[in-house]
């Protein structure tokens, strides 16, 4: 293929789906990362986009919203680690909220599995993900249906969650930053991750690299209420993403990151998930933060089985479920 076909290519990707990552732009073009990287170089000084944290974006500072069909096939290898490492930290018996996008979807897929669980969700993929697992309880929010991601938003689903306490939430977004935390592009579903967030004890983003340092218009879950960031490992080259997530580590939060690398079957679900440590650039490890006084560290797959509600823990949303 000839660099200006390439570019082409990578010009419609990106105006297709708003944001796309260098490895799923080389896989598409059949290239190397380092020639597309100076492909969008080039494209980004013609100003027909912009380059973000190991991708490209359209122009002019926010990214824009995906559809789901677009959505479900960017960074698909990376959103299956997340879910995989994400699902390890569900614990027979727990009472949680899913919210709405197709890394949560994958989450759900695997939370099948999970003994006794419930499930609050506002995502009728979720549920659909759920819906033969006989273990599982799924409770669905109401609200009018938004046919983009099919989830249900508006008023009804946020009267829906009043009152109600789970253990933990796992949500996803458009776009994550140290500065802002996690934001999306639509402000109903930002209302309602907001409402799901406050029905949760801790709340664990689900993000893949592409997204981030992106911003978008509507803040979801602010960076000080983020207890935990499952991500994957950016591309080596990729320093901004690496300062990123080391700057959502100052302020506190745990970041894991999902690896290829070994497999090991210790989480609660019985899965098997990938291990991967990750060292920062000038990471801190005793700086005094909301962990204890032990600072914010960036945990890896193989930390996880420590992290796991305690017996009182989940006697405790046992309790909660049956009132």
């Amino acid at each position: 293929m000839f660099a200006a076909e390439r570019r082409q290519l990578i010009l419609e990707m990106v105006r297709a789906n708003g944001a796309v990552s260098l490895r799923e732009l080389a896989r598409v073009v059949q290239t190397s990362e380092v020639t597309v990287r100076r492909d969008v170089r080039a494209l980004e000084a013609e100003g027909l986009l912009d380059r973000r944290h190991g991708g490209a974006v359209l122009p002019g500072g926010f990214t824009r919203e995906s559809g789901f069909p677009q959505k479900s096939h960017l960074a698909t290898a990376e959103k299956t680690a997340i879910a995989d490492l994400a699902a390890s930290l569900v614990g027979e018996g727990e009472a949680i909220v899913v919210g709405a996008g197709t890394t949560t979807q994958e989450l759900a897929r695997r939370l099948a599995r999970v003994p006794g669980l419930t499930v609050v969700t506002n995502s009728l993929l979720v549920a659909q993900a759920l819906a033969h697992a006989n273990r599982v309880e799924v409770v669905m929010t109401g609200g009018t249906l938004r046919g983009s991601n099919y989830a249900l938003v508006g008023s009804g689903a946020e009267q829906s969650l009043q009152g109600l306490r789970v253990s933990r939430a796992f949500l996803s977004g458009s776009g994550l930053t140290a500065e802002r935390g996690l934001s999306t592009s639509n402000m109903l579903s930002s209302s309602v991750d907001r409402a799901l967030v406050q029905a949760a004890a801790e709340v664990v983003v689900l993000a893949d690299h592409t997204k981030l340092g992106s911003d978008t218009m509507f803040q979801t879950v602010p960076t000080e209420l983020i207890t935990r960031l499952v991500t994957d490992e950016p591309p080596v080259h990729d320093e901004r993403a690496a300062a990123e997530l080391q700057a959502l580590a100052d302020q506190g939060v745990e970041v894991t990151v999902a690896g290829p690398d070994a497999d090991t079957p210790d989480g609660p679900s019985g899965d098997r998930r990938p291990r991967r440590d990750m060292p920062l650039p000038g990471q801190r490890r005793t700086t005094a933060g909301r962990n204890g006084g032990l600072g914010p560290q960036l945990r890896s797959a193989s930390a996880l089985s420590s992290d796991q509600p305690s017996t009182g823990e989940r006697a405790r949303v046992a309790d909660l479920r049956r009132r």
